[in-house]
């Protein structure tokens, strides 16, 4: 969520305790891997991210500031030359794998619109339309454990595919789930095709901040990383507006469910267009996965790509080349293989503690859950008609919009322990004042 102009520091560190030249190493591992939870919209680690991570960080911290003002200049100026880059060549690698987070969060959008055209005896369109709660909870849910199912899938397999295979993987995945859903004859195979989706999603999740991460210019990744997840809310807003304009359809949950099909068309030819993430193909290069050479000739000409400049351009290998010294020598300082029990140790404990506290309590509260039943719920709270309540569920998903914009385009401006605390506090409020519900019915 950093500025474009003026990147934050990564995580236990300060641009005015410490130089510059100091900490470029790691604030490129931090910012391009930040493990977050994947039903949050972000990415895990690799194995190998994680154990280059701590390496780099450990050492950074070990190292002193003995490099000279004069050596720190050079190095500004080496990387300033290297990150130069045009607005243009940047739109297209971040708006492509940013799709698979668009469709994520049209996902819960058309599911809202969708749980209610489900169970309607004249607009369902089929006969199993009375729905248990128990069965609506699978049609609900069944797209969250394919989520789960698909990022753990991606830990281990993730260096194997690299991060353009596996946004195209994800695509495929959303396409098959979307003409599953939507063609579903029975309950079982509509849960089926929302397990399917849910793999994409956690596939997708995985992959697209890495690789929006990986092929940005440092001096806009932050921003690129925290527009991916405006996009999601995007989805969201998305789907609750093709909810309500097919609301009133028979069988408008089938065209809910089945629109996706043409924006994951869109992101697999998008990813198959563009080159790997030339972080991977070094990060192979230096695990031994193959010939040295040819991985770094692959990483120059797939940055080159990404930035839209000229085959044999200088830039691209004297950055490639920096960066594939910078891999050797956290491998080379980091031979033992890592362990998973070394975030449970010293202070990555309390950052454990910290991050998974916030993920747990952003689902425990319930708030996942009140989008995907926004228009149930509003029914509920008064909204009879299932026009009205998709309707008023848009309003919904315009407000978590600006929200979303807000925070990520002046996080750096107010800082993220008051937006955090902010939006705590908002959370803790609302038991607060309950509503009745039988008096809102009764209005």
């Amino acid at each position: 969520m950093a500025s474009i102009s003026v990147p934050s520091p990564p995580i236990g560190f300060s641009t005015r305790t410490r130089r510059p030249g100091a900490i470029k190493p790691l604030k490129e591992l931090l910012r391009s891997h930040q493990p977050v939870s994947p039903l949050s919209s972000s990415p895990f680690p690799s194995r190998a991210v994680f154990r280059l991570a701590v390496s780099q960080r450990l050492r950074v911290i070990a190292k002193t500031s003995s490099s000279s003002a004069g050596e720190d200049a050079v190095d500004s100026d080496a990387a300033a030359e290297a990150e130069a880059f045009a607005w243009p060549s940047v739109i297209l690698p971040f708006l492509f794998p940013a799709l698979g987070g668009l469709l994520f969060g049209y996902d819960i959008g058309a599911t809202s619109g969708a749980s209610i055209s489900l169970q309607s005896a004249e607009l369902s369109g089929i006969t199993w339309f009375n729905l248990s709660a128990v069965q609506l909870g699978l049609v609900v849910s069944g797209s969250l454990y394919g989520a789960l199912a698909g990022s753990l899938a991606a830990y281990p397999i993730a260096d194997f595919l690299g991060r353009r295979r596996e946004l195209i993987a994800a695509s495929a995945l959303y396409i098959i789930g979307a003409l599953t859903m939507g063609c579903a004859p029975s309950l079982f195979v509509l849960i089926l095709g929302r397990f399917i989706y849910g793999i994409g999603i956690g596939l997708a999740m995985h992959g697209a901040p890495l690789y929006i991460a990986e092929t940005s210019p440092s001096q806009i990744r932050g921003t690129l990383i925290s527009l991916k997840e405006l996009f999601i809310v995007l989805g969201i807003l998305l789907g609750y507006l093709v909810g309500s304009l097919e609301i009133n359809a028979v069988g408008g949950w089938r065209y809910m469910y089945g629109s996706s099909v043409v924006i994951a068309i869109l992101m697999g030819i998008g990813m198959w267009s563009l080159p790997p993430s030339p972080r991977w193909l070094l990060l192979r290069a230096v695990q031994g996965k193959g010939s040295l050479e040819e991985y770094k000739e692959k990483a120059i000409y797939a940055l080159g790509k990404l930035r839209g400049r000229p085959a044999g351009d200088k830039a691209s290998e004297k950055q490639i080349e920096g960066t594939l010294n910078s891999l050797k020598t956290a491998y080379a300082e980091n031979e033992a293989e890592g362990s998973l029990w070394e975030v449970f140790e010293g202070a990555s404990l309390k950052a454990f503690i910290i991050g998974g506290g916030l993920v747990l309590f952003q689902q425990i509260t319930g708030q996942p859950s009140v989008l995907y039943y926004a228009a149930s719920i509003l029914q509920s709270a008064g909204f009879s008609a299932a026009a009205d309540a998709a309707k008023v569920a848009v309003f919904i998903g315009v407000f978590k919009l600006l929200m979303t914009a807000f925070a990520v385009f002046k996080v750096d401006d107010l800082g993220r322990r008051p937006l955090l605390i902010g939006g705590v506090s908002g959370i803790q409020s609302m038991p607060i004042k309950p509503v009745n519900i039988d008096n809102a019915m009764s209005l």
